[in-house]
């Protein structure tokens, strides 16, 4: 699928290798050890990306505290607290790094993370609790029983159980927990039944959409699904449900499990392809996991064509609906006002490399004053919900409440529904609440009210 490129550096835009994750060198902890002080000595001479997340300041901190000052007197033993700071948003790759390739020092920082990462699952395995954390299906099924899904609710709410989780289990007292819910997206859409109508085919998209839910829009936000089929609907988008899915791999992904991310690759796939071939686009509500299928997994597996055409057709909601704007496909028969809203743009819709298709659309809304946040949650999958890292996570994300707060506006929210409840949780308590960007198009078209029976913004 064609992008927007990259802004160039040293006049030359940057590219990934492909990650030879199945090479028995990538697992060689001498050669791991051997690259990350070579890298690690460049970001010390650099240290722009020292604001980002906590892996830079965490590296800096070692190097200048150490006997020298200097990469070559830092315990290789410390190596693996770097690491663990990292959870893979792919930034300092995409916005600041001078190095990158083409540059010959080659520098790919988030991808050395992820091999450490690997190394390190390999070699050591992984808590309990993480574990537990990023078996997202599987979590979701127990905790979506239609007998068990109310008790785990409260109990995720009550402050006493979340302080004993967290003594424990390693689970953060304050972090936000998602809701579970018994009746997921998949059931409430599939009794909704697809949208049928004749698709209108333009330069890029082909008018016809399988909707890809992802563990969280299913079984923790199946509201958010519901506006984004009705503004799909009222577009005339034919949309279906894939007919089969499992976690996209991510949070194994982060975790190192290469393993695992090939199994749910393996799970996804078929799927997914079988509706690229019926001439469906694919689109999916959470980042992370069109990310998932856009990048990393072509980076995983080159050589796998089926992989590559996936990736090819799938697109972040907000972006299948600006190509359609280009195409002359999509409506503007908006009917109420949206005013001021601010916008968070989410890392892994940032890494994209799309553009700001969200403020593109939401634009069009006559009146609409859009203020876009370019700047990290600190939510990034598990990494704010381990009580180790939860106080870090809420220092990267503070900047973020604190532009919401400031501009008073009155909507607000996210490509990501995870990073908008960290945001949520850092404006306190009687903020208002986070709302999507299709959402908010269903408030400007006057959707809310026909289709939920809210009142309209």
């Amino acid at each position: 699928m064609a992008s927007e490129p990259s802004v160039p550096r040293n006049g030359k835009a940057p590219f990934r290798h492909p990650i030879d994750w199945r090479s028995p060198e990538f697992y060689d902890a001498g050669a791991l050890e051997k690259e990350m002080d070579r890298v690690f000595e460049i970001c010390h001479n650099c240290r722009r990306c020292v604001s980002l997340c906590q892996s830079f300041p965490t590296l800096f901190d070692l190097i200048d505290n150490s006997p020298t000052m200097e990469p070559d007197s830092v315990s290789r033993a410390d190596y693996p607290k770097v690491v663990e700071q990292c959870y893979l948003c792919d930034l300092c790759f995409m916005t600041k790094c001078p190095y990158v390739p083409p540059h010959e020092w080659n520098v790919d920082f988030p991808h050395l993370m992820l091999r450490a990462k690997a190394v390190n699952f390999r070699e050591n395995g992984a808590t309990l609790r993480d574990r537990v954390l990023t078996s997202t299906d599987l979590v979701g099924r127990i905790a979506g029983i239609p007998v068990l899904v109310d008790v785990v609710n409260h109990l995720n709410r009550s402050p006493k159980v979340r302080a004993a989780l967290e003594r424990s289990f390693g689970i953060s007292k304050d972090a936000p927990l998602p809701e579970f819910h018994s009746e997921t997206a998949r059931q409430r859409l599939a009794r909704r039944g697809a949208i049928a109508v004749p698709p209108r085919a333009g330069e890029r998209t082909r008018g016809k959409v399988a909707l890809f839910a992802t563990c969280y829009g299913n079984r923790n936000a199946p509201d958010l699904l519901d506006d984004l089929v009705a503004v799909y609907a009222h577009n005339d988008i034919e949309l279906r449900l894939v007919p089969e899915e499992h976690c996209c791999g991510m949070p194994k992904l982060e975790l190192g499990d290469l393993a695992a991310v090939a199994r749910a690759k393996a799970a996804n796939v078929p799927p997914l392809l079988k509706m690229v071939d019926a001439g469906y686009d694919i689109v999916a509500p959470v980042p992370s996991c069109v990310l998932m299928f856009k990048q990393e997994l072509p980076l995983l597996f080159p050589e796998d064509e089926d992989v590559q055409r996936i990736r090819e057709h799938i697109f972040d909601p907000m972006e299948y609906l600006s190509q359609r704007h280009r195409e002359g496909l999509l409506k503007t028969d908006f009917k109420n006002p949206l005013g001021k809203v601010v916008h968070h743009a989410a890392c892994h819709q940032r890494v994209q490399n799309i553009g700001q298709r969200a403020r593109e659309v939401l634009s069009l809304v006559p009146g609409c004053e859009i203020q876009v946040v370019e700047r990290c949650s600190g939510h990034d999958g598990t990494y704010t919900v381990k009580a180790e890292f939860h106080e870090a996570a809420c220092r990267i994300g503070r900047p973020v409440a604190r532009q919401v707060a400031a501009a008073e506006p009155q909507h607000w929210g996210s490509d990501c529904p995870l990073a908008a409840e960290q945001i949520r949780e850092l404006l306190g308590a009687g903020a208002a609440g986070p709302e999507s960007p299709w959402t908010l198009l269903c408030h400007a078209y006057g959707l809310k009210e026909n289709e939920h029976g809210k009142a309209a913004s």
